[in-house]
C-alpha cells in the first residue's frame, strides 16, 4: 500500500502514464507533422488511451516480442508480473524509427518509437488467449484481420480523443484522489458492458457491505454490433446511481478499454486495470467478458485460482447468477435460495430485448421502472431507424 494516500499500489508498483508532459506536447506534436502515420483503428485508439493515462501500467508502449510471447504462453511479462492479454499494434512497418500514431478521422495522437517489428502467430494467440481458433469469435476475428507484423516499442501521447463522457471520464490519479478524498481505502470495482438489472445491482450492494466504496466503473471502448451504446448505458448508470445507491459510497466513470471478448484471460486483464485505478477489490460475476457459448460460466472465475494473489494483488470478489425468488420474496442465488428454477424471475437477453422493442416494460423483479423508460425510449428509436 502507498503511505501518502493509504490506497492499494499500481501493478507494478507505480502509474506510468504515457501522457506527455504539456510542456512537451507542441514539441512533440511538430515533430509527428513530419513522421509517417500509421492510421489506429477503434480498439488500438483504445489501447493508445488506457496507456496515456496509466490505466495499463506497467506498459509504456506497445509490447515488445519477449513481452508478447511470455503474456500469450505463461500469462506473464517478461519481467515476471502477472498479464493477460497481449497488448500489441500491428501495422506494416513504416521506414525509420518513428512513426505517429493517428486517429481515424486523422488526428494526431502519439508518437511510437518503434524498437521491434516482428511476426507472430495469429492462430497461436488465438488459441491461447481466446481459448479458440473459431473466426466467429468477435476478439479472434480482430486477430486475424490485422497486419502481420507487431510494431513495439515506448509511445508518447501529446493529444487524446475528446472523451465521450467529460463528466465521467477519470483516469487512475483521478479516481485515486477521489478514493482518498473520501477516505476510502477498501474499494470494489465492477465492470460492466450492459445496463445495471436488479441482479447486478444486488451483487454491487453485496459486494459493498464490505467494503468503503464501489467503483461502477462501465466500459465505454470499442465493443460488438449488437451491444447497447454507451450513451443508453450511461442515462441508465446515472439514474440507478443517483436513486438507489448512498452518494458518498459510490462513485461513477467510464473505462474506456476496448473490449476484446476474452473471457476469462479478459477478467484478469479487467481486475489489473481496476488495480491501477485503486480497487484493492473486483467483482467477477458470471460469464465474465464472455460472447457466444466459447467459456463456460464461471471460467472467468476459476482462472483466478491459478494466479499468484500476490503478484495480483486485488481481490476478486465471486458471486454466482442470482436474480429475484418468488419463493423467498426477494433476490438470491442458487448459494442462498432453496427454491427451484420455476420460483425464479430470469430473462434472456433476447427476451427482453424483444419485450423493450413491442413497448413491453419488463417486471419490476428484472429491472427498475425507471431504466425500463430509457431503454424502452431506445429499443423504440432502433426499430424506427
Amino acid at each position: 500500500m502507498s503511505t501518502d494516500q493509504h490506497l492499494i499500489a499500481p501493478h507494478g508498483g507505480a502509474l506510468t502514464p504515457c501522457m506527455a508532459p504539456e510542456a512537451e506536447r507542441a514539441a512533440l506534436r511538430e515533430r509527428a507533422a513530419a513522421l509517417p502515420v500509421v492510421t489506429l483503428d477503434e480498439r488500438q485508439v483504445c489501447d493508445v488511451d488506457m496507456l496515456a493515462s496509466g490505466a495499463m501500467s506497467p506498459l509504456t508502449g506497445f509490447m515488445g516480442q519477449a513481452d508478447y510471447r511470455s503474456v500469450v504462453d505463461e500469462m506473464k511479462l517478461a519481467s515476471g508480473h502477472i498479464w493477460s492479454l497481449p497488448i500489441t499494434l500491428a501495422a506494416e512497418r513504416p521506414a525509420g524509427d518513428e512513426v505517429c500514431l493517428a486517429a481515424p478521422d486523422g488526428q494526431p495522437l502519439a508518437i511510437l518509437q518503434i524498437t521491434e517489428a516482428y511476426g507472430y502467430d495469429k492462430e497461436q494467440e488465438a488459441e491461447r488467449v481466446y481459448r479458440t481458433t473459431d473466426g466467429a469469435h468477435p476478439g479472434v476475428a480482430a486477430v486475424y484481420a490485422q497486419a502481420d507484423t507487431l510494431l513495439a516499442g515506448p509511445v508518447r501521447v501529446f493529444d487524446r480523443v475528446a472523451p465521450e463522457f467529460p463528466g465521467h471520464s477519470l483516469d487512475p490519479q483521478a479516481t485515486r484522489a477521489a478514493f482518498a478524498e473520501r477516505g476510502w481505502k477498501r474499494v470494489v470495482g465492477f465492470q460492466t458492458r450492459n445496463p445495471i438489472h436488479r441482479a447486478h445491482e444486488y451483487l454491487t450492494k453485496c459486494a459493498l457491505e464490505t467494503v468503503d466504496g464501489l467503483l461502477v466503473h462501465p466500459l465505454v471502448g470499442a465493443t460488438k454490433a449488437g451491444d447497447i451504446p454507451a450513451d443508453v448505458r450511461m442515462r441508465c448508470y446515472e439514474v440507478l446511481l443517483e436513486g438507489y445507491y448512498p452518494a458518498d459510497r459510490a462513485l461513477l466513470s467510464v473505462f474506456p478499454a476496448a473490449m476484446r471478448y476474452a473471457g476469462p484471460r479478459e477478467a484478469i486483464f479487467h481486475a489489473i486495470s481496476r488495480k491501477n485505478y485503486g480497487c484493492t477489490h473486483f467483482i467477477v460475476g458470471r460469464d465474465h467478458a464472455g460472447v457466444g457459448s466459447y467459456y463456460g460460466t464461471y471460467d472467468a472465475q476459476r482462472i483466478f485460482d491459478d494466479l499468484d494473489a500476490d503478484d495480483l494483488g486485488i481481490e476478486p470478489m465471486m458471486f454466482e447468477h442470482t436474480f429475484w425468488c418468488n419463493g423467498s420474496g426477494g433476490m438470491a442465488s442458487t448459494k442462498t435460495s432453496p427454491f427451484g428454477p420455476e420460483h425464479r424471475v430470469v430473462l434472456s437477453g433476447t427476451a427482453v430485448r424483444d419485450m423493450l422493442a413491442q413497448g413491453q416494460r419488463p417486471p419490476v423483479e428484472f429491472t427498475r421502472p425507471e431504466l425500463a423508460d430509457i431503454l424502452i425510449e431506445w429499443a423504440r428509436s432502433e426499430q424506427g431507424a
